[in-house]
């Protein structure tokens, strides 16, 4: 493996979660008498909210194998072409204003760098992928490293 990241959550959505899990267990013990009932729901709240972001912070880059995974794409290196870091200025304009609506998105709201990878591939429809990364220059970096004759 030349580049693995996995995308997960950041602390913050941990921390602003389990609040609102105990501003649940706060309401329902108020509404309810039962405190046993009020803990029951709350530990089912928190159960939910970690599976959620369990799994949305599941998404994985790859580089290595001869492929080029990210989320759940997958393409083979011989059609990925140049890729540029982008800062969070340039991930806003290329996901929004700049985007072309055939491009692959990974893109997580806590996270605000990305880079734009070229696909070359000429049967593919998908001009780019735009994936967002802790690490955008190691990922330019380990694709350079893959791509380059």
């Amino acid at each position: 493996m030349q580049y693995v990241e996995q995308l997960t959550v950041s602390l913050r959505w941990w921390v602003q979660g389990t609040m609102l899990v105990a501003t649940l267990w706060f309401a329902i013990a108020v509404a309810i008498p039962s405190i046993l009932a009020a803990a029951l729901i709350s530990l089912g709240a928190l159960a939910l909210m970690a599976t959620c972001l369990l799994m949305y912070g599941a998404a994985r880059i790859v580089v290595g194998d001869g492929q080029l995974r990210a989320g759940r794409a997958r393409i083979d290196l011989s059609y990925v072409g140049a890729a540029e870091a982008l800062d969070a200025e340039g991930t806003r304009r290329v996901a929004g204003v700049d985007a072309d609506a055939r491009a692959y998105l990974l893109l997580r709201p806590y996270l605000k760098r990305s880079v734009r990878i070229e696909i070359t591939d000429p049967s593919d429809p998908t001009p780019y992928w735009l994936v967002c990364t802790r690490h955008p220059d190691r990922l330019v970096a380990a694709l350079a490293a893959v791509t380059t004759p």
